[in-house]
């Protein structure tokens, strides 16, 4: 495949299919300096699709890391009044945002206090952002760059080529038509929701090795996949890649124990043999080998981070899946494989705002970990106590 103009196919995708940019937005693309060419490329594909306004915001991770280590205490999650100003702008505008992700170097905050690693995020803004999601007021989507240090992360060595390979084909963009592809794509997931939606389950039950847990839906908890909706209508694709249907559960009801079967990068760190304890819907118990401080010190954040705000089924057919790797990289290994999620849930997934108001986590956080595996037995639960078999050896059995 000709790789010269790869990183304006990429953005042109970003922009096209994934926030699908109308003409007159208000865009925002957040990138970390190293993602630079590739978010220059977006910018560029932004304005060509009639953007009226691209603000270009760059993150550091040394300049997070000198924070972490020698900036006061009250300054760890605090939130900037002009960040906050422009998400407000970004609402009041229903404007688009594009998030580049991709750590590129996994091991900056290495030896610094695990906890306040753990602490040190904008705690306001991202209550705010995880108001505009809830309540659809921008299309979004969040896309990934290769960087010599992921690929390291990923392959020991800094084969940058090699993960732009696996991008690629995680994206579907290898494909001669990677809008047909993705089309095509969403289709299928939205009608692995409708078969979710079509059985109304009570709970799901997960069991497997190190896992025996219950999580309780809410009446009107209804499962996506594939694409949403703004508020204005504008279809996007808010992960890319995308091959999950999810939705959000009853925050008072999850009970037993979850092991994660991957590695989850978390604020900078690398939590290895994640296992929670949950009684009555809450986080009563944490441990992992590697990173322990980390969760626990985010899952400090506010009462809502102890409760589960997502959950999210994933067939092993998953084209990230299917390139066997792990990319240490929430936004590609929740994608390979299913997953559940502590902290904020999605308002638009509970369609009552009563049972929104009882039921539905509240919080700052939102953090997926990886809880899926061959293994992994996932059934749905009637209201009667019937179980019926949803995921076996990863594959989906509703049909």
């Amino acid at each position: 495949m000709d790789r010269s103009d790869r990183l304006e196919r990429y953005a042109e995708l970003a922009v096209r299919v994934g926030a699908n940019v109308g003409r007159g937005q208000l865009v925002e693309v957040r990138a970390n300096v190293e993602h630079a060419p590739l978010a220059r490329a977006i910018v560029r594909s932004a304005y060509q699709n009639g953007a009226r306004y691209v603000q270009l915001n760059y993150s550091d991770n040394h300049a997070r890391r000198a924070l972490i280590e020698f900036g006061p205490d009250e300054a760890l999650n605090w939130s900037s009044p002009w960040s906050l100003r422009f998400l407000h702008s970004l609402e009041s505008e229903g404007g688009a945002s594009i998030n580049i992700v991709g750590d590129p170097e996994p091991r900056i905050f290495a030896g610094l206090d695990g906890a306040k690693v753990g602490r040190a995020r904008p705690l306001h803004y991202h209550e705010v952002w995880g108001r505009l999601v809830g309540e659809k007021a921008v299309n979004w989507t969040i896309i990934a760059c290769p960087t010599p240090g992921w690929a390291s992360q990923v392959f020991g060595e800094p084969d940058v080529e090699r993960l732009w390979n696996a991008l690629e084909t995680s994206v579907r963009l290898d494909e001669p038509d990677p809008v047909a592809a993705w089309s095509d794509h969403i289709d299928h997931l939205v009608e692995r929701a409708r078969l979710l939606n079509e059985r109304r389950f009570d709970s799901l039950r997960y069991r497997g090795p190190g896992t025996n847990l219950s999580v309780g839906l809410l009446p009107s908890s209804t499962w996506h996949g594939g694409f949403s909706n703004s508020q204005a209508g504008r279809r996007h694709i808010a992960n890319m890649p995308t091959e999950e249907v999810f939705t959000s559960p009853d925050r008072r009801r999850a009970e037993g124990v979850v092991r994660s079967t991957r590695p989850l990068g978390l604020n900078g760190a690398l939590i290895r043999d994640l296992e929670l304890t949950l009684h009555d819907g809450r986080v009563v118990k944490v441990t992992a080998s590697s990173g322990e401080d980390v969760v626990r010190a985010q899952m400090a954040a506010d009462p809502g981070a102890q409760q589960l705000g997502e959950v999210a089924l994933v067939d092993a057919g998953s084209r990230v899946g299917q390139t066997g790797l792990v990319f240490f990289n929430t936004l590609f290994d929740e994608n390979a494989t299913s997953h559940i999620a502590y902290g904020h849930g999605f308002a638009f997934a509970v369609s009552s705002p009563t049972e929104r108001q009882a039921g539905l986590s509240q919080s700052a956080v939102h953090t997926d970990f990886m809880v899926g595996a061959p293994d992994i037995e996932v059934d749905g639960l009637t209201a009667e106590g019937e179980a019926v078999p949803i995921l076996r050896e990863g594959r989906f059995q509703l049909d």
